[in-house]
């Protein structure tokens, strides 16, 4: 058959060619001295870019849903305006919880707590104090603390009954002689012993400072054994001499004790005006 025939062209272009491959050119293609073909990029791996992409299909495919899910007869809006809204929707609740918000179109009075101040502590003022009287008074005038102790109960007795200096000085002047201050017993009298004293006597039921006499209605031993009673006594009885205050202290003083002694006790008068003096 002839090259030119029809037939004998169509088979000639249909057969498949097959092309020898050089062993050389074989070699460049696929030698160990070729530079290697960049790595064909595969599908995403990475974890962070699989939660992104998951992310953005399940809005897309929400956004699908509520754009569908309309009421029949209404028009359904592109996606695409669906989306925008949602993004105007999702900036405008973000600025919702902004922190820093703008102060509110109308300013809303605020009644300002003052402070609390402190309140001026008041001063007091010092009221000067009296002295106090000790205890146990110094002695004077030669007396121990014993007879100045007596000669003490004997001024308070008579400052309590608002007896004048005088009638001090005579009391004083009185105990210095019939008891030279000491709270004495009798030796007469066994139970004069039963109450605190500071020595004795032997003259009948003579006792305490001023020597009383319970016989002779001055009180009870009890009584009279308290040096404040037996002051008492005295000055009670003192009050009932007529213009006393007028007589010496002898005449005074006799006037009450009616000793067997009586010009005895003027010798006492400068000592006991002492005394008292000390203790008043």
């Amino acid at each position: 058959m002839h090259p030119d025939h029809p037939d004998t062209q169509q088979s000639t272009e249909t057969r498949p060619v097959r092309r020898t491959i050089d062993p050389a050119s074989a070699e460049r293609r696929i030698g160990r001295h070729r530079a290697p073909e960049p790595a064909r990029r595969g599908p995403v791996r990475s974890t962070p870019a699989r939660v992104a992409v998951a992310t953005g299909v399940t809005c897309c495919l929400g956004l699908i849903g509520v754009v569908g899910a309309r009421e029949p007869g209404q028009r359904h809006e592109p996606v695409q305006q669906a989306l925008s809204d949602r993004a105007a929707a999702a900036a405008e609740q973000r600025a919702s919880r902004d922190f820093e918000r703008a102060a509110p179109p109308v300013a809303v009075p605020v009644t300002p707590i003052p402070a609390a101040t402190p309140s001026p502590t008041p001063t007091k003022k010092k009221t000067p104090k009296k002295p106090v009287r000790p205890k146990h008074p110094r002695p004077v005038a030669g007396l121990d603390q014993q007879q100045m102790d007596n000669a003490k109960a004997i001024v308070d007795a008579g400052l309590a009954m608002k007896m004048p200096r005088r009638a001090l000085v005579v009391a004083v002047a009185t105990a210095m002689q019939e008891s030279n201050l000491y709270n004495l017993a009798s030796d007469v009298l066994p139970e004069s012993f039963d109450y605190p004293h500071q020595g004795s006597g032997s003259d009948h039921d003579s006792i305490g400072l001023f020597q009383q006499r319970p016989s002779s209605g001055w009180g009870t031993v009890a009584e009279i054994m308290r040096p404040a009673y037996a002051a008492r006594a005295f000055f009670t009885a003192l009050e009932e001499v007529p213009g006393w205050t007028e007589m010496s202290l002898t005449a005074a003083a006799q006037a009450v004790q009616v000793s067997a002694f009586p010009d005895a006790y003027a010798q006492h008068e400068d000592r006991a005006t002492t005394v008292v003096a000390a203790l008043v």
